[in-house]
């Protein structure tokens, strides 16, 4: 079997085995779809470029204490989450700039730090209307409590199962389907009166 071949779960026992190769292909595999989802769970591109590298970091770590009876990409999502938890802790207690800023405080363009959040993999030939929608759906998505954001993201963005989101975010799956349903409610409720639709 190729190093190209091999499950998650095996790369990373045979890296906490010392096999050259065997984390950078762990990382190519995993880096952009956990890269893309830690944008719209952290809340812009710096802070998931630094938990990406935690959460790497972390997994090399950990490597030799990783149950092998466990799945690869639950357990990754889980330390990510943690990680980006722990960063927005630290980052509440300190000052921030509004995403409603303009980015430069000279700008007249009307660019602000929101607009960045735009998901990366939208073609920039898309319609205004459709940028326009995409920008209220993540402005109605950051205003949820952050338990509704979190299960959201994990299943709409990322379609992770019930019980790969039930691991990640640690709690049962009754709480994960009750999650999921008060969250498309509340984001249903917040779209309408967002764009005055009945």
């Amino acid at each position: 079997m190729t190093i190209s071949e091999a499950s998650d779960e095996q790369l990373l026992s045979e890296h906490a085995q010392g096999l050259p190769g065997r984390f950078e292909r762990l990382v190519n595999r995993h880096a952009q779809e956990l890269y893309h989802f830690l944008v719209r769970f952290a809340g812009g591109t710096a802070a998931a470029e630094d938990v990406l590298q935690e959460t790497f970091l972390q997994v090399h770590l950990s490597a030799s204490s990783f149950d092998p009876s466990r799945r690869f990409k639950p357990w990754l999502f889980t330390i990510a989450v943690n990680k980006a938890r722990d960063m927005m802790r630290v980052r509440a207690r300190r000052p921030e700039v509004s995403l409603d800023a303009t980015v430069e405080e000279d700008q007249t363009d009307g660019h602000r730090f929101s607009d960045l959040l735009a998901a990366p993999d939208g073609s920039p030939a898309e319609p205004l209307e459709a940028d326009e929608q995409r920008r209220v759906v993540q402005r109605i998505v950051r205003q949820m409590p952050d338990h509704l954001q979190e299960v959201l993201i994990l299943a709409y963005y990322h379609k992770f199962p019930y019980k790969d989101m039930a691991e990640i975010l640690g709690v049962p799956l009754g709480t994960v389907k009750s999650r999921l349903h008060g969250a498309v409610a509340a984001f249903a409720q917040a779209y309408r009166k967002e764009t005055g639709t009945t």
